[in-house]
């Protein structure tokens, strides 16, 4: 193996093979290999221009003889490597391991190697090696493993949104593809003090084992990761946000309550939802227009007969304080005016084998290939021209897996190669093409809603929601899980269909508790949503038009459609949500600014109470407020853990606690139990209870 430094850079070279370690941001490297006679030069998710310190490097030879040798023959030399990047330091091994250590000498990671024991350094039979690129026969890719040696105690936490019930994610094996409501982003903060980024957007999995942790990639021109050392948490949050982008600023209609359902049929039963909401005296920032409001997929416009004039729709809208959500699908209907166009510029994604068509709902259609920048800007053009112009300025970018028909990757390609190397990226180059649109038109904060998210999405803007989720205690439970992991994977902006999407009668009462639990969680989240496909649908009046299949709407969906009963609670905490608007805007604030995701687990703010770092069932919002929510039917109170060396004041009782503690809390339907950090009482300006 040869070792050289190259500027900042340690290069190794060992037959057909180079590896580069750079420093990366601050206390950060990033580490790539290729098998390639160039490196490929995609950079994903770093994308940022982060002042980046000089590293200090040293290339030391070392005696690599074997132990038996007598002392008086000839001795086999070696050459030893480091670089240090502020807290990291990467250590490479005479046979080129590598491993990482922060400033106190503490090993916080290391490559999982078998081929030579480290201590006595006699070759060992296994012969197994942290890195793998093995060429896939007949093509000029490769298949690649990496792995890392598995440490007793350690927890994972992140690596995005998956329906489970854990947030560790040690023992876990996780796909590596994007599905509805599943987004992979693929970094993960460990309890040893590092973060870790898996830089390659290529379908595979990763392994967090008891023996060793694995991620492998089906097919890519290269190994690419990114590692960094801190203190806590936030640190290590920081430095990733520096170097993988910031979120920009949540716009102040991104602060209060939303109001959506599958679906608003027309112009005019939007307009009625909007003004019996002001009728009532309950805040209303945003209304959402979900999908099939359009005559065909791919035309991304109104139905001017269900929509005949958007413009008037959107200036009552905002002169009652409430702006305008559209849904946009990626996906073209072949019998679109815009099919045959962008199919003739390679603006759709391609097929290696088969059939063109990706999915056959409600038509047969082909998805965007939003990694193409063309397309990307003809996708924008066009909603610019009939969604921006008539006053809509928020976007939900829904499908953005992209959800086919068949989750068969090695069939389809992309502008940025095939779709088994680069999939992952879809979510987040579909954001991209609206977050530089709306930029471009003079929108200085911008956020979209989509489904689904890949490392680094954050920077464009997305808020990202869990997908079409059940209506039931158990998604409830899974959701919060998954809101969590992805903001400690660096998503800071997340919600989920309150309520779950997937059934749930208006009349039901057994809903309704699932409904009300889940309501008066949705206020102590990042963006409070209410969205659900009731029971029972609603069919349309006409069953095609112009031969085009028209969908049916779900029941009513709004906060006066589920009773009395229900309207107090849910309006109770809408008005709640609106008492904390100023504390939720210095959440996003820091958000912006650190990328500390607004919430939290509890070990975020916490880290020194090693408790805390086992607790699953509640969750820091923002820095202040503790948020247990009941997400068990029949509950009237709920246990919460304090953590140590504060005190906490019930928002609901008044009641004040010592930290270090688990307590058992009054829950009635009406209640969310959440704890105020003591201290911090005069940051959430108003008492959250009535």
């Amino acid at each position: 193996m040869k070792v050289e430094r190259k500027n900042n850079r340690l290069v190794l070279s060992d037959g057909g093979t180079e590896l580069w370690i750079d420093p990366w941001g601050v206390n950060g490297v990033r580490v790539r290999m290729t098998a390639f006679p160039g490196m490929d030069g995609h950079d994903w998710a770093l994308t940022e221009q982060v002042e980046t310190p000089e590293p200090v490097i040293t290339v030391t030879e070392v005696d690599v003889s074997d132990p038996w040798l007598p002392a008086d023959q000839p001795r086999q030399m070696g050459v030893a490597a480091s670089l240090t990047n502020g807290k990291l330091t990467v250590r490479v091994s005479p046979e080129g391991w590598l491993s990482f250590w922060n400033q106190k000498g503490e090993l916080l990671t290391e490559e999982y190697w078998r081929t030579r024991d480290r201590i006595n350094r006699y070759a060992v039979p296994l012969r197994v090696t942290a890195r793998e690129l093995k060429p896939i026969m007949g093509s000029d890719d490769c298949e690649l493993t990496a792995r890392f040696e598995a440490f007793d105690g350690e927890m994972i936490f992140g690596m995005g949104q998956y329906q489970d019930r854990h947030l560790n994610k040690k023992g876990a094996t996780l796909e590596l593809a994007q599905r509805n409501s599943q987004a992979s982003v693929p970094f993960y903060v460990s309890s040893r003090g590092y973060g870790f980024l898996w830089n390659n957007p290529a379908i595979g999995t990763a392994t967090f084992g008891t023996n060793r942790t694995e991620w492998h990639a089906r097919s890519t021109r290269k190994l690419d990761y990114y590692v960094t050392a801190g203190d806590t948490p936030a640190e290590i949050e920081a430095q990733y946000a520096s170097v993988t982008g910031h979120a920009p600023m949540m716009p102040e209609h991104g602060l209060g309550y939303w109001q959506c359902k599958l679906r608003y049929s027309n112009q005019e039963e939007v307009l009625r939802v909007a003004r019996e909401h002001k009728r009532r005296g309950l805040p209303l920032d945003v209304i959402v227009i979900d999908f099939f409001h359009w005559p065909l997929q791919g035309e991304f416009r109104f139905d001017p007969v269900d929509w005949p004039d958007p413009a008037a729709m959107t200036r009552e809208l905002k002169a009652m304080g409430i702006e305008t959500m559209v849904s946009v699908w990626p996906t073209v209907d072949e019998r679109s005016a815009n099919y045959g166009p962008m199919r003739e510029a390679g603006h759709l994604v391609g097929v290696d084998r088969g059939m063109s068509l990706h999915g056959t709902w409600m038509g047969n259609t082909s998805y965007f290939d939003a990694t193409h920048p063309g397309a990307r800007e003809y996708v924008w053009n066009c909603c610019r021209k009939n969604y921006y112009d008539n006053g809509v300025r928020l976007f939900w970018l829904d499908e953005a897996e992209p959800e086919y028909g068949a989750y068969e990757f090695d069939l389809f390609r992309y502008h940025d190669g095939p779709a088994l190397q680069c999939s992952n990226i879809y979510p987040a180059m579909f954001a991209k093409g609206f977050y530089e649109g709306l930029k471009a038109v003079g929108e200085q904060e911008v956020v979209s809603l989509l489904r689904c998210a890949w490392a680094g999405s954050q920077k464009y803007g997305a808020l990202v929601w869990s997908g079409d989720i059940v209506s039931s205690f158990r998604a409830m439970r899974e959701q919060l899980q998954a809101g969590l992991s992805m903001g400690m994977a660096g998503i800071p902006w997340w919600t989920c269909d309150i309520g779950g999407f997937l059934g749930g009668h208006v009349t039901d009462p057994a809903f309704h508790e699932l409904l009300m639990r889940w309501f008066a969680w949705g206020a102590f989240l990042p963006v409070f949503r209410m969205h659900g496909e009731r029971q029972p649908h609603i069919q349309p009046k006409e069953k095609f038009r112009d031969g085009i299949e028209i969908l049916f709407s779900g029941s009513d969906n709004e906060v006066w459609s589920f009773g009395p009963e229900c309207e107090r609670i849910m309006s109770k905490f809408i008005h709640l949500r609106e008492r904390l608007r100023p504390y939720i805007r210095q959440c996003m604030k820091d958000a912006s600014e650190t990328g500390a995701p607004v919430m939290r687990p509890l070990l975020f703010d916490f880290p020194e109470d090693r408790a805390c770092w086992q607790v699953e069932d509640a969750y820091m919002f923002g820095p202040d407020l503790l948020v247990a929510p009941v997400m068990e039917p029949g509950a009237t109170e709920r246990t919460v853990y304090l953590p140590a060396g504060c005190r906490w004041t019930d928002a609901y009782t008044g009641q004040v606690y010592v930290g270090g503690q688990t307590v058992t809390v009054p829950a009635p339907m009406d209640v969310i139990p959440v704890m105020i950090r003591e201290g911090r009482e005069h940051r959430v300006y108003e008492p959250v209870r009535d």
